[in-house]
């Protein structure tokens, strides 16, 4: 079946040809590790996982490339570290605040069913050139330099963006229209106010390399430009992020990296994945509704997380909701129950259909509810598409077992007591005393259990 995806500069949804159908390459922008992530950064991570699984799906898993960064210099690290270790030289400072919060970033979003990226390079070490060969941020400048498409000036290295005659193509930005003073920078050492820097001047306590251009460090936007360039080549396949990404950061790694290669293009398709909100609004420090991933999953399973961005199409904005959250428990609670430890091992066409259509989840969504009501019927094929599928997408990490067991600890429900409980309730509708059978009844619905009872016997389930 064909897979067509929405792509951003041309704005339409198109058919996906790879460059190299035994090599498919994607890039998507990671974190900057300077504080824990917080659940608007775990969208990229979730969407671009469930295409990183599609293609390997479609293609093979030996035939994917991923390729997700970690910037681990930035104004904003630099600002942590000296004041969350005054006593350290910045340096080492910087080292323990990266350190720390990379290490949270990975141990979160694997909590939410994401796979490890094939490569995860991180910016500091593609500032200078490489023993390997490998393409670095250096380099890249000298070359957009001799190009002339970058000049020194007042200490800095600035890209030259009226030295392309297309850039502003992806977020539809003519440099015309770029008046002064309007989201860019002005400064009067820049031949025009959107020209942007490639390479700056680092103070003595600032961190640093020794460049042509003095001791200095990167700007950010040509790290992503050295890494993509590193392991996926000068052109690839697919390079996505979030929607707040394609300007300046996406506009300007393209700039630089077709500048710099004298490529027609960088990657061949865009995507972005729409905004977060939070209850209605936007999320928010000062508003109070700001939540790291680390926080939401004290409370809920990364499952439960990861069905309720899943829920929502990727390019369309989603409202996060207790209510959301609550459903989507509700919905695993009941999927983990039917497909039960079933390994499964053929994926429903239905399910690759829907996510071979521009990775439409809702319908993919809709796919696993109709194989679930037909394996609850006793369809033993459906079922195993069913639980087939539900793997691909990073579900039923765990065993049914294990799930409730987990449910009932968060809950803090005493599972003997509910046993016992429901064990005198089979006893009084034995001898039928309904009475007292009601009352052992509302006694566990008040307690917070579901319980169903069928030919089989009766069965228990801590409610949402």
């Amino acid at each position: 079946m064909e897979l067509r995806l929405h792509d951003t500069l041309t704005k339409e949804k198109r058919a996906f040809v790879p460059l190299d159908p035994n090599n498919v390459r994607m890039y998507v922008c990671g974190p900057t590790v300077y504080d824990f992530a917080h659940i608007g950064n775990a969208r990229p991570v979730i969407v671009f996982d469930v295409l990183f699984r599609l293609l390997r799906h479609l293609h093979g898993e030996s035939h994917v490339t991923y390729v997700r960064n970690i910037t681990d210099v930035d104004d904003k690290i630099n600002d942590r570290a000296a004041r969350d270790f005054p006593g350290l030289p910045l340096n080492e400072a910087i080292r323990k605040v990266t350190e720390k919060t990379a290490a949270q970033f990975h141990t979160d979003v694997a909590a939410l069913g994401c796979l490890p990226p094939t490569f995860e390079p991180r910016a500091t070490d593609f500032v200078l050139p490489r023993p390997d060969g490998k393409a670095d941020m250096v380099t890249l400048i000298k070359q957009l330099i001799a190009r002339g498409h970058a000049y020194e000036a007042g200490g800095e290295v600035l890209f030259d963006t009226q030295s392309m005659a297309d850039y502003g193509a992806l977020s539809g930005r003519k440099l015309d229209e770029q008046l002064a003073g309007a989201r860019v920078a002005v400064d009067a050492h820049k031949k025009n106010p959107a020209d942007f820097v490639l390479w700056k001047q680092s103070s003595d306590d600032e961190p640093g390399w020794q460049s042509p251009w003095g001791r200095g460090r990167p700007g950010w936007h040509i790290e992503c430009s050295a890494m993509s360039a590193a392991y996926l080549g000068e052109v690839f396949d697919i390079h996505g992020g979030g929607l707040d990404l394609i300007f300046p950061h996406h506009e300007n790694e393209i700039a630089q990296s077709r500048c710099a290669h004298g490529t027609p293009t960088m990657a061949n398709y865009w995507m972005h994945n729409g905004f977060l909100q939070v209850e209605g609004e936007k999320m928010s420090k000062s508003l109070g509704n700001f939540f790291t991933i680390n926080e939401v999953l004290a409370d809920w399973p990364g499952e439960v997380l990861r069905l309720n961005m899943l829920k929502t199409h990727y390019r369309s904005p989603i409202d996060w909701t207790l209510k959301g959250l609550e459903e989507s428990a509700k919905t695993l609670d009941d999927w983990y129950w039917v497909a039960a430890d079933t390994k499964g091992t053929r994926v429903a066409d239905t399910v690759v259909e829907a996510l071979s259509d521009d990775l439409n989840t809702p319908q993919m969504v809709a796919a696993l509810h109709g194989l679930r009501n037909s394996a609850a019927s006793g369809n033993e094929r459906d079922r195993d598409a069913f639980a087939a599928s539900l793997r691909l997408l990073g579900f039923l990490s765990e065993s049914s077992a294990a799930w409730n067991d987990r449910k009932q600890k968060a809950s803090g429900i005493d599972a003997k007591q509910i046993d016992g409980l429901i064990a005198d309730r089979t006893a009084a509708r034995a001898r039928k005393d309904f009475g007292e059978s009601d009352r052992i009844r509302d006694l566990l619905a008040a307690m917070g259990i579901v319980i169903k009872d069928s030919k089989d016997g009766t069965t228990w389930e801590v409610a949402r």
